[in-house]
């Protein structure tokens, strides 16, 4: 992919930054940020004064920044957004994974003995759409080779036998887009948290049943942790992968019961994924009806060697935890009630999706799912990435960690910490928020400093985003 040429309204405004009397600063805070694409941008002080007397010991004011403002990282998830931020999330959720199936970060080593499975739980069929099958020996198979099925009502035919490459744009479009079920696409995404929530309780409930316990026994005796993450379908539902692990009454530190093997673990995770349904709301137009899981369960053993090792599901797991939805062809940003659908650069089926979640979200009996606001996100508003409190450590611990280890020295030594130690001082901060993103030539230093491709240009700071 050839490099982007900058214009000349760009030229100069490097040009510009690269020789203002600040420029050494300013880089200094785009390293700090680790080349973040869309810095926020923050003007106000802070004062370091004395617990007792009140005395001003130290003050650190945006001020002497440049264009009087402190760029910090946006420290967002998504990839589309900022490849930089995401990176860190992916690295962080890449470790807190891994602490569950190996130790580390507070859990211990023993935890490998704990039986521990890779689950997939994916989403029931709302119309067949194009589809690239491998065979068992690697060649591609037809898309929807049937015979004899003719045209479906719409005139459009009912089968697929081209062999669709990795890049085709028509995968995930419904072989007719009007047969496709949309309704049931999008409030299948809007209920899907309930119905992992269902699924947990079920699971819980079977793990009691086969130990010949009640739940509020099996408590005191066994724990299931989990941590799990949301992937979007290129036909926009998403399923779950998850990792589940049978531990002791207090948690990873302590092992399960004897009886809580991996086999057990296998069959009650399937009969959980079978047993669970959440029912829509009924509204005039559309009657309910019970969603569940899709027959597709995925059940296989976590191990430290052979094909699927703790290594090889956190990787997995933290890739998906930076991604959303754009797989679809949707947008990375909510869609605001003046967007008009047919201009916006998304996908025909997206279109088609955000359209029945608009549709849906205005009837009175589907308020509560919100539909409208997730629209962008063809209607599940869950968490990506989720974990039970016991798995292991937390995004925030690891978070804390970091910044601990690398930002002190550096807060020093730009004057925004004292030399004195911060615990002895009452510290009083006020920030304002004036902005995010940079201007498209503050873009290209920014990629260059950090050694990174350059982002997708979107609106600069001082451009339309200031607030």
């Amino acid at each position: 992919m050839p490099a982007a040429v900058p214009s000349p309204l760009t030229l100069r405004d490097i040009a510009r930054r690269a020789t203002s009397p600040d420029y050494q600063r300013w880089t200094a805070q785009i390293r700090r940020t680790g080349g973040c694409a869309q810095p926020i941008h923050l003007r106000g002080r802070v004062d370091y004064r004395d617990p007792l007397t009140g005395a001003l010991l130290h003050r650190y004011s945006t001020i002497h920044e440049p264009d009087g403002v402190l760029r910090v990282a946006c420290k967002t998830r998504r990839a589309s957004r900022c490849p930089s931020c995401a990176e860190v999330y992916r690295a962080d959720t890449y470790q807190l994974v891994r602490a569950g199936l190996v130790g580390g970060k507070g859990v211990p080593d023993t935890i490998t003995a704990h039986p521990a499975a890779f689950v997939t739980l994916t989403a029931p069929s709302f119309g067949p759409v194009h589809a690239r099958r491998e065979g068992a020996g690697g060649g591609v198979q037809p898309c929807h080779a049937r015979r004899n099925l003719g045209a479906c009502p719409h005139g459009r035919p009912r089968s697929c036998t081209e062999r669709h490459a990795t890049d085709d744009p028509r995968l995930g479009e419904p072989l007719c887009p009007d047969c496709y079920d949309y309704s049931g696409s999008v409030l299948f995404n809007a209920l899907a948290p309930e119905l992992w929530r269902r699924f947990t309780l079920a699971l819980r409930r079977r793990l009691a049943k086969s130990a010949g316990l009640t739940v509020r026994e099996l408590r005191d005796i066994l724990t299931v942790s989990f941590a799990k993450v949301a992937e979007y379908q290129r036909r926009g539902v998403v399923h779950f992968h998850a990792i589940v692990r049978l531990d002791g009454p207090d948690g990873p530190t302590t092992p399960p019961p004897g009886w809580a093997t991996g086999d057990l673990l296998d069959d009650v995770v399937r009969h959980a994924a079978r047993a669970v349904t959440v029912t829509t709301p009924e509204t005039e137009e559309l009657p309910a009806r019970a969603l569940a899981w899709g027959p597709q369960v995925d059940v296989r053993p976590i191990t430290t060697t052979g094909e699927l090792t703790d290594q090889a599901v956190a990787g997995y797991i933290a890739k998906y935890a930076t991604k959303a939805a754009e797989c679809v062809g949707t947008l990375d940003r909510r869609i605001r009630p003046t967007d008009d659908l047919d201009q916006l650069p998304i996908r025909d089926h997206a279109r088609r999706l955000i359209a029945e979640c608009r549709r849906l979200g205005a009837l009175e009996e589907m308020a509560n799912l919100r539909l409208t606001d997730w629209a962008h996100m063809l209607g599940f508003r869950g968490h990506f990435s989720t974990k039970s409190r016991r798995y292991s450590t937390t995004l925030g611990a690891l978070r804390e960690a970091r910044m601990a280890y690398n930002q002190r020295e550096h807060q020093i030594t730009t004057g925004r910490l004292p030399l004195f130690d911060e615990d002895q001082v009452l510290v009083v901060a006020h920030w304002d928020y004036v902005g995010q993103g940079q201007t498209h030539g503050e873009a290209f230093l920014s990629a260059a400093l950090s050694g990174k491709p350059l982002p997708p240009l979107a609106p600069a700071f001082g451009e339309g985003i200031t607030a």
